[in-house]
């Protein structure tokens, strides 16, 4: 069924007191790239600086699934994280999911930011860049350390040279937060409410921080410490995923028959670093031992695909079959690049990053103290050590002007946002409340149905009411996102 389309002629102001044109926001059908039913679609006209509002324009692309409720509430804006990941799908999901029909009484915006997915125009690099085989994660000889940095740097001048590189000075999340506000202007309304997960929650912060008065309901799940954008977070995530693959390797541990890999947690963690080094020595065609390290990262991210992942490591550590791992490494990693771009861009401008001198020896002790991950993560974001385009000063995060309630979701042991971040954006902004899914490793898994989270989100959605602020902890105690069973 097509779309009703609705013009909405709205004068969209910058968020300065300059005034823009008028630019019509029209909702059609969604390109079928978008995967999900329900929904329509626009393009939103931004400047590309908002210092210059009258200069080069670039397009936002945006989803909306309409309300279908009498009670109608208004509009939350979503972000799904990355930063990168295309969000334009993420309304038909959130919609059904709070329960209660509350989702109902709310238009859900998607937004492609800007250089992602559907957005005008689009950043991509290299899209070879994760192709197998690459070198070794760990640098043991000078010349694999050197391949890694002239790969990473290789990476960063190919952005320069993208057809979206006019993009790369204004990819930073204050740019952005003020892209969300272009959003609420052009939808008409007072206040934006937001749903943000993983960097989503920092977006949100930072748009709480420059519109204070334009901030509605937000809800943060997997919140971004701002006080350690973006180096010290990577940081942090060497040390929680480290302890989450311990959990995983204990999953497996309790399910012998399943996985066959023996009832003894730290064995089966032996038997990982014995088949990296077996790897680094003879890598087979397509999958060394870079691609065996990343296809286990999801584990320390999600529960959800712990038995698949389970088996297909049994697969790969029993019979030498490394079909599945290579799957499961292929899916988050080969193709498209744009997301990974876009995180790039994003990361790479918010904040001043380190020099290279420091960000090897961080790397050295890390692996030596949490080696799962450490030296994935550097080669990860080492192309900020040659981005093309230079940082800004990163955003001062506060809450003290938000006068809305906020809703914070964190479980204890979420790597890739841990829990401290959780703990700081409570202190930083005065309304929020925190919930924690008590001893859980996933990251942002809200409205997954574990019912004391999903009961506190409908409630705030529908009438504004968050557990009572108490201390500095969480307020609310919830059961974790439990392992599904093998």
């Amino acid at each position: 069924m097509l779309a009703l389309v609705v013009t909405l002629l709205v004068p969209v102001a910058a968020p300065s007191a300059s005034a823009r044109p008028a630019v019509p926001l029209s909702w059609g059908s969604c390109p079928a790239s978008v995967g999900a039913p329900g929904l329509q679609c626009s393009l939103l006209q931004v400047p590309l600086d908002y210092a210059d509002p009258g200069g080069p324009q670039i397009k936002i692309a945006l989803s909306r699934k309409v309300h279908t409720s009498a009670d109608f509430k208004g509009v939350i804006l979503t972000n799904p994280g990355g930063p990168g990941a295309q969000g334009r799908a993420l309304p038909a999901y959130l919609s059904r999911a709070v329960p209660g029909n509350v989702g109902a009484k709310y238009d859900w915006i998607g937004m492609d930011i800007r250089g992602a997915g559907g957005s005008i125009p689009s950043l991509n690099c290299d899209s070879r860049y994760f192709n197998p085989r690459r070198p070794p994660n760990a640098p043991g000889t000078q010349a694999i350390l050197t391949k890694w940095l002239n790969r990473a740097r290789a990476y960063a001048q190919s952005c320069a040279h993208s057809p979206g590189a006019i993009l790369l000075p204004h990819m930073d999340s204050q740019t952005i937060a003020r892209d969300a506000d272009s959003v609420r202007l052009a939808l008409g309304v007072t206040k934006l409410n937001i749903f943000g997960f993983s960097y989503g929650t920092y977006l949100a912060q930072v748009y709480a921080t420059l519109f204070p008065g334009n901030a509605g309901k937000i809800v943060m799940d997997g919140v971004v410490d701002p006080d350690r954008v973006w180096y010290g977070s990577n940081l942090d995530q060497e040390v929680a995923f480290d302890r989450n693959l311990n959990v995983f390797w204990r999953y497996l541990a309790n399910h012998p028959r399943a996985f066959k890999l023996g009832r003894n947690a730290v064995k089966i963690k032996r038997g990982y670093y014995r088949k990296l080094r077996q790897l680094t020595r003879k890598p087979m065609r397509n999958f060394g031992p870079a691609e065996f390290n990343d296809s286990l990262i999801d584990a320390g991210y999600y529960v959800f695909n712990w038995p698949s992942l389970g088996q297909a490591y049994s697969s790969f550590i029993r019979h030498n079959r490394p079909g599945g791992l290579f799957a499961a490494y292929a899916r988050g990693n080969m193709g498209d690049d744009n997301m990974y771009a876009v995180y790039l861009a994003v990361q790479c401008t918010d904040t001043v990053w380190p020099t290279q001198q420091q960000m090897l020896a961080d790397s050295r002790l890390m692996h030596r103290r949490s080696p799962f991950m450490a030296w994935s993560n550097t080669w990860y974001n080492a192309p900020c050590l040659s981005w093309p385009a230079p940082a800004v000063t990163r955003a001062s995060v506060t809450g003290s002007g938000v006068t809305e309630k906020v809703l914070l979701i964190s479980e204890t042991f979420d790597a890739a946002t841990p829990y401290s971040g959780a703990l700081r954006v409570k202190q930083l902004f005065p309304t929020a409340s925190l919930i924690e899914g008590v001893g859980g490793t996933t990251h942002a898994g809200s409205l997954s149905g574990v019912a004391c989270v999903d009961k506190a989100i409908a409630n705030y959605l529908d009438s504004g009411v968050v557990p009572t602020r108490s201390g500095a902890g969480s307020d609310l105690r919830c059961p974790r996102v439990t392992p599904p069973a093998p």
